[in-house]
Order: structure tokens, then sequence, then C-alpha cells
């Protein structure tokens, strides 16, 4: 290890900056983030230097450097661009036994600035000993993307709590229990999702009941395939969970996104295949909550659109069980951006309709006559078995029989599928489409051929896929 981690603290105290240019100026920012009484040594200054001294937020101390300048200070950064001055500070600031930082030069630095990912009053320093600095950014970028914004918040109105719940748990081993099921548990939740006064009712709940071992639901939506769709809070739940109960629709790269350690158990529906009943999927949701695990249901999509997830979460409800809701890219938005396929257009769609092509028998049927009019774009769920009847009934209502329609298989996934033809050829386009796939029915679809960036990448050779048009 070449370096001793620290985090010093510095507010208050006097700080000396060499330098008075664009990297002096990151420097002190951070300084000043710090609380760094911070003292500058140089002959200019950046514009907004020179505004921080009017305001009298910094001290320009001098122009030229003196080594005396050194001896009341707490620690010294050079940058500056002149290697014999930057020599000259690091010797004297070294003979000090002061730590200095000279900016670029590894040789003349007794301490480092690392990565910095800042959730204060929590923070995370990456470094690589000055050997790596981009990779340094790059591992700080991951971590940011790990770390809720609002960690730093929880960590603060946890602190309050702390003296309180020594006298009702009165072992250590206890109230590290406690801490370990709050933090994993419905406060830090609702901390993360921004609701501090909900938050703050269920850490006193906890508190007053330290036994309770309720655990909580939260519906994510996946996305359509590409795990880079998944959002970042989706992200941090399933990289939280004790169970994960998902469905077909989730995609593996999603799932490969899971914590290694939590049990994962698929529910998912399928026509013509073994599928959980909703009422035996709802069933698990809720046993598993009241086991005191915190229970991630997974969702291709959206969870709200075409997804059951309001059933679910209903019966989480009359369980007594909290829950929250992560909304996902749902198969419309996501399948028809990668294939190039806007849902609107002001020359083509001025509405979109989703429509789901898989319902209950005793629902009402379709209103063919709304869904037949021109100038908007339908986007059909679950919509291939029912392709012929879907084509008779728009064109019987009052659709152009020539109006363009794309099957969009396995959408943003490498092995995206787009068929492009007719609606009066849509069963023919359908038949065959690997599952899942969604149908679009719309003049809209003529974009695909000029729009299609993700399938041109595909057609280079960086993935494998297939385009037919039947038009």
């Amino acid at each position: 290890m070449d370096y001793l981690p620290l985090f010093a603290a510095i507010k208050d105290r006097p700080v000396l900056v060499i330098g008075g240019g664009d990297v002096a100026t990151r420097k002190i920012s951070l300084l000043r983030r710090a609380g760094a009484q911070v003292r500058v040594v140089a002959d200019t200054l950046t514009a907004e230097l020179t505004t921080l001294c009017e305001q009298r937020e910094i001290v320009w101390l001098a122009q030229a450097f003196d080594e005396t300048q050194i001896d009341p200070v707490f620690l010294v950064v050079a940058a500056t661009d002149d290697i014999a001055l930057n020599q000259r500070v690091f010797a004297a600031a070294d003979a000090r036994q002061r730590l200095v930082n000279v900016v670029d030069n590894t040789a003349l630095c007794t301490f480092t600035f690392p990565a910095i990912v800042d959730r204060s009053p929590l923070l995370v320093a990456i470094s690589s000993g000055s050997s790596a600095p981009v990779l340094a950014r790059i591992l700080r970028e991951k971590i940011e993307a790990l770390l809720p914004t609002n960690l730093g918040r929880m960590a603060s109105a946890s602190s309050y709590w702390r003296n309180h719940l020594k006298t009702r748990l009165k072992s250590v081993a206890e109230r590290r229990r406690f801490w370990e099921r709050v933090f994993n548990g419905r406060f830090a939740s609702l901390m993360i999702a921004g609701n501090d006064a909900a938050a703050q009712r269920a850490l006193e709940e906890e508190i007053d009941r330290p036994e309770r071992t309720i655990g909580e639901i939260a519906l994510v939506g996946a996305g359509p395939g590409d795990a880079g769709l998944l959002t970042l809070r989706g992200l941090q739940l399933i990289q939280q969970a004790d169970v994960v109960f998902y469905d077909h629709l989730v995609s593996e790269a999603v799932r490969e996104l899971v914590r290694r350690d939590a049990e994962t158990i698929c529910v998912g529906k399928r026509a013509g295949s073994h599928s959980v009943p909703q009422h035996e999927t709802n069933r698990l949701l809720v046993d598993a909550a009241l086991q005191g695990k915190s229970v991630v249901r997974l969702k291709g999509g959206d969870p709200f659109i075409f997804g059951r997830g309001g059933e679910e979460l209903q019966a989480a409800a009359e369980a007594g069980i909290p829950f929250q809701v992560v909304p996902g890219v749902t198969a419309a938005a996501g399948a028809t951006a990668y294939a190039g396929i806007p849902l609107t257009h002001r020359d083509f769609a001025q509405s979109v309709t989703f429509v789901t092509g898989h319902y209950k028998p005793d629902s009402a049927p379709f209103d063919w006559a709304h869904l037949a009019q021109s100038r908007q774009t339908l986007a059909i769920y679950m919509g291939t078995m029912k392709a012929a009847e879907i084509s008779q009934q728009l064109i019987q209502h009052g659709r152009d029989s020539a109006t363009p329609v794309a099957v969009i298989s396995r959408g943003t996934c490498a092995d995206q599928q787009v068929i492009t033809g007719t609606l009066q050829q849509l069963e023919t386009l359908a038949k065959d489409a690997p599952m899942p796939a969604l149908l679009v029915i719309g003049e809209v679809v003529q974009l695909h051929h000029q729009l299609a960036w993700f399938q041109h990448t595909l057609d280079t050779g960086s993935f494998a896929s297939s385009v037919v048009n039947l038009a």
C-alpha cells in the first residue's frame, strides 16, 4: 500500500494554493467545499477566483511565492506550470513537515486528491496513487450510479436517533441488527425516494417496535430487455433485495444484475407453457414480505402497463405490507425507439394508443371504430396470436389496408428483429415472429428505414439481427 487513506478535517484551517489558473480554481473549489480557509499566491487569477476574492471568500495573499507563507498553513497545493517553482514549493513544504500536493507530479506529492463520491456526511474516496487517474474516475462514476443521492440524508437522520435507541436496546449486537434491518428496509427506501416525512415515521415505528420483522415489496420495471435501460433506482433495489420474483419478459442481462446471494424465483406467464397463476404470485410476494424479507417483484417493461402490477400491490395493501413502485421503460417506448419508429410525428401521427391483445374473456370488446382512426399509432402488446382478427377488424372499420405495420421481436436486445409490411399482411408478418413481440400499426412505421439507428449498428456486424420487409 503506497498511501495511507485519510480523511483530513480542514474546516476553518488555512490552506495555501500556489497558482491562479483553471487547475488551481478546481482545487480551490474542492478545498472550499471542505470548509478550508484558502490563501492564494499567484501573479494573476481567473475570473472566478477574482470574484471570490472580492467577496472575501478566499484571500489573495501575494503575487510571488515566499517560503515563509507556508509556516502558518495546514497543507499546501501547487498548481502552476512553472516546474522550478513547483519544486521550490515542494521542498519548502516538505522541510516544514507540511502535506503538499504538486498537481500532475506524483514525485512531488506527500498527499493526492482522490476521486470523490460525495454523499455527505458519507464520503467514498478512490485513488490509484496517480498511476491511473482515468480508471479512478471511471470507478467513481460506477459507484456514483450505485449509491443513492439521498444516502447522506439517511445517515444524518439516523444519527439523531442513535442515543435514543441505546435506552431501548441495551446490547451492541441488538443495536447492530436493528440498524442493519433499518438500512435495508422501508426507512431506507423512503429516504432514497426523497419522502423524508414518511421515512421519519417509519423509523419511529421501528424504534417503538424494534422486534417488528415485516418486510417490504418493491414493484420494479425491468424495461424491455436492454439492461442499460433499467433505471438507476431499479438497479439499486435489485442489488439490495433478499428475494426477487421475475417473469419471462425480464431479460437475462437484467437478471445478471441481481445481487448474487439473493433468491430468484420465476413466476412468469407464457401462452402454451406452464404458468404461475396470478393468485399464487400474489401469495408468494405477501408470504416473503411477512417473513421480513426485502422483496422485489421484477417485471418486464413498466409494471403498470399491461403488467398486472396493480393487482399484486392490491394484495400487498390488503395484507398490510408496505410497498413502492419503480417505473420502467415500457416495451412500446423502448422497442419502437430502438427500431427507429417514433410513436408520434407531426407529419404522420398526433396520438398513440397502447392496446393489449390479451384480455380477460369477460372484458368488453375493443372500440374498433376508435382504433381504426387514421393518423394515430397503435402499439399492441401480446397481439401476435390475434393478428388476423386485429387486421380484419381495423380494415373493416375503416383503416386503410395499406397502412404500414411493424412486428418488433425481442426489442432492444442484441437479437432484435423488425419485420415491416402493410396492415393486410399483419397475420403473415406475426405468424412466426420470435417472442416477445410488439405490433406497431401506423404511418410512422415508414420512418423505420430512415431512423433505424440500432438496426444500422447491428447490420455493421456488431450483433446478429435480421430485417424483413414484406411491403
